[in-house]
């Protein structure tokens, strides 16, 4: 699918064309950082960690995966189970939970559109945080009990695109963290980077939020994206 940039590079537009979208949940349609900072700046300080370097790796990894990296050689067993207790606190604390700036007019002119959500939150997790934001929950959806490996790892989008039938490389993915943008690229897909996070991980393009998006669709299935960067 194509791309293209207009000619004045300090607001340049970009355009580009998929057959469906993949949609990251956390930072990318609902902003939930104050819960997952919340939780884990507690859960790091308990086990004598930094809170700051811990935050540098949570966003777009399952819990599992996180402790991980930050508690190397733990037996595995242990860091699944304290995932299953993170996963009950944030399902239970919404407070601060809002959708990102664009979130609802973006999910509504896509309702009819070719997309899953590909998020590293559970099912109930996924519900409650979209519910939350009054986010319609995509039929279409991939969350962590769909798959064997976490982002970074391709397998969520891969098989995102497979439910809805589509080519990967006719797939665009909707991400802001480093881990989910990895896990695009590692997808042979493009990937719009959203908000600060994003920036920085070499996305195919970046915006500031949701409002700079544009999506048309043509008779023949084909999705048009529009993105007028801030």
């Amino acid at each position: 699918m194509s791309a293209s940039t207009t000619s004045n590079p300090a607001r340049a537009t970009v355009a580009l064309s998929a057959k469906a979208l993949l949609l990251d949940m956390d930072g990318t349609l609902v902003n939930s950082d104050a819960v997952v900072e919340r939780c884990w700046r507690d859960w790091a300080v308990t086990h004598g960690l930094d809170p700051q370097e811990a935050l540098k790796v949570v966003h777009g990894r399952q819990g599992y995966a996180t402790m991980a990296i930050l508690l190397p050689g733990r037996p595995m067993e242990l860091n699944h189970a304290e995932n299953a207790e993170m996963l009950a606190r944030e399902t239970a604390d919404t407070d601060g939970v809002v959708p990102v700036a664009g979130a609802p007019e973006f999910m509504a002119a896509i309702a009819d559109l070719p997309h899953a959500l590909v998020t590293s939150a559970d099912a109930a997790l996924a519900r409650t945080r979209m519910a939350a934001a009054a986010l319609p929950m995509p039929r279409v959806r991939v969350t962590a009990e769909s798959v064997g490996a976490s982002k970074p790892d391709p397998e969520g989008f891969l098989k995102g695109a497979a439910e809805l039938g589509v080519d990967p490389a006719d797939c665009i993915v909707f991400e802001d963290s480093a881990a989910g943008i990895a896990a695009g690229r590692a997808a042979g897909m493009r990937v719009i980077g959203i908000g600060p996070r994003a920036a920085a991980h070499a996305p195919t393009a970046h915006v500031p939020d949701l409002t700079s998006i544009r999506v048309t669709s043509t008779p023949s299935g084909t999705l048009h994206l529009t993105l007028t960067p801030a």
